[in-house]
Formats: C-alpha cells, sequence, structure tokens
C-alpha cells in the first residue's frame, strides 16, 4: 500500500518513514502544503498522514481542500495539536483519524491498517480470497492453511489485489501500490512478480483481463 507522509520535521519524517517501511508500506515524503497538494493531485495514494503545522500551506486548509473536490482518500491527522476543539476541527473537516505527537510507530501502522480495512469495506484484520489468507500484521499468507514464503515485493502486490477483490488493477496502479518514487521500477517488473506469485499459489490464482489489468480468481469469503 503506498503512503503519503506530509510532514515538515525532518527527523520525524525520518523515522516514520522508515518504521512505514519496515511495516511493508510503499512511502512518499513531502514536507509542505502545497507539495502535499501536486501530490495528492496525481490520485495514486492508498492514504494520507498528514501533519497540521505545515510551511506554504497550513494542514487543515490542505485536507479542507481534499474533501471539498470530493477527494476521499482515507487521512489521518498526526500533529503535536493536542487541544479538544483542534482534534474536533480535524475530524469535522474530514480527517479520518487523529493522533498525537509523540506517537509508537507500531500503533501508527495499526491505526492505518484499520483504515485501510474501514476503506474497504473489511472488518477483518486478514484478508481472505477463496484458499488464501492474508495477515499484513505477521506478514503471512497461507494457502489452504500451508504457509507461503513471498519476498517483500509479492506480498505488497499480493495485498494490493486482495484488498479489493475481484476488482481489476492496472499494471501502473499495481507499481504505485508495490514501488515509491525512489524506487526504479523495470519495463516488466510487475510481470516477474505476478509470475512468482503464481508459481507459488497456483497458476490460475491471479488472472489477466486483456487490455485494463489483473484481478484475483476464486471464490470470496
Amino acid at each position: 500500500m503506498r503512503i503519503l507522509l506530509i510532514e515538515d520535521d525532518t527527523m520525524i519524517g525520518k523515522a516514520v518513514r522508515q518504521g512505514l517501511g519496515d511495516a511493508g508500506f510503499s512511502v512518499d515524503w513531502v514536507r509542505d502544503g502545497r507539495a502535499a497538494e501536486l501530490s495528492l493531485a496525481n490520485g495514486v495514494y492508498d492514504l494520507a498522514v498528514l501533519d497540521l503545522g505545515l510551511p506554504r500551506k497550513d494542514g487543515m486548509a490542505v485536507l479542507q481542500d481534499l474533501r471539498s473536490r470530493g477527494d476521499m482518500l482515507p487521512v489521518l491527522i498526526a500533529t503535536a495539536r493536542d487541544a479538544v476543539s483542534d482534534r474536533i476541527a480535524g475530524l469535522n473537516a474530514g480527517a479520518d483519524d487523529y493522533v498525537l505527537k509523540p506517537f509508537d510507530l507500531d500503533e501508527l501502522a495499526a491505526r492505518i491498517r484499520a483504515l485501510l480495512r474501514r476503506h474497504a469495506g473489511s472488518a477483518s484484520p486478514v484478508y481472505r480470497c477463496g484458499e488464501i489468507v492474508l495477515d499484513p500484521v505477521r506478514k503471512e499468507v497461507r494457502l489452504r492453511g500451508e504457509p507461503v514464503a513471498l519476498s517483500a515485493r509479492e506480498f505488497s502486490l499480493l495485498e494490493a489485489l486482495m484488498i479489493k477483490p475481484g476488482a481489476v488493477l492496472s499494471r501502473q496502479r499495481l507499481e504505485e501500490a508495490v514501488y515509491g518514487w525512489s524506487q526504479e521500477v523495470g519495463s516488466n517488473a510487475i510481470e516477474v512478480h505476478l509470475h512468482h506469485l503464481r508459481k507459488k499459489l497456483g497458476a490460475h490464482t491471479i488472472r489477466n483481463v486483456r487490455g485494463v489489468g489483473y484481478r484475483l480468481a476464486g471464490e470470496l469469503p
């Protein structure tokens, strides 16, 4: 899953980017409100982590403008503004969650996963499709109850497909879910990862919808 981190504090930004990366997220980091607006306009993110005290444009204004144009991207505010009135204002402006600095990185990752599940319409902490079960917290995948060893990118790719089971995702969308700005993407990188997933999970697990993209096959729970 691809996260946009909007944070002007260098120390906090580095720590959060590293922590969320270790938790399996692909993280892009911008440091001011104007850069955040440009990045959010791309429509490639699954969630934004938003600080409020930003240079060039305040985080609350960034959130308000995002919602005013009908963009329902999940937004988690992470800020030092601890007044109840600030929390109420943030939630009323359209934030999906609000955490105070300093925060625990494991808790932040857990809140992000909860928001992603809610956005996808699932309350379960694991994803299921047919005989495949994926646990994003433990980084485990099981096929018919047996563990399957996946690389980090194979796991991220499968997670992107399982969050929206049955939906067809384009190759570009899968690239965006797996790779960040700083990572070079080979012309056939997604196809290579899909090939490895099919070898491990079954040749017909992932279907190619010609000219459109890819989707998971199999019965949904």
